[in-house]
């Protein structure tokens, strides 16, 4: 399952350098997710990376885009050959 950020962020960027997708990018008032990179952290580290760094908890799993962890790791592959 991707992750998003919900309205609780403080639009503080901690998140975005954890992040090995990418997939995190700023709005003019919150930052958000982007579901078709996030694969919390599959692939790369053994938990999302964002979540703890997130001061407020504003990032959570997203019930839109529930995936198996293999469906995560599928999806880090088409992104680094995309790259």
């Amino acid at each position: 399952m991707a992750l998003k950020i919900n309205e609780d962020c403080i639009n503080c960027a901690a998140c975005v350098e954890d992040c090995p997708n990418q997939a995190i990018s700023e709005t003019p008032v919150i930052y958000v997710i982007d579901p078709e990179r996030c694969t919390e952290c599959v692939g790369f580290h053994d938990e999302p990376q964002c979540i703890p760094s997130c001061g407020v908890d504003a990032i959570v799993p997203d019930p839109d885009h529930r995936e198996t962890r293999e469906e995560l790791l599928a999806k880090k592959e088409r992104i680094a050959h995309k790259a």
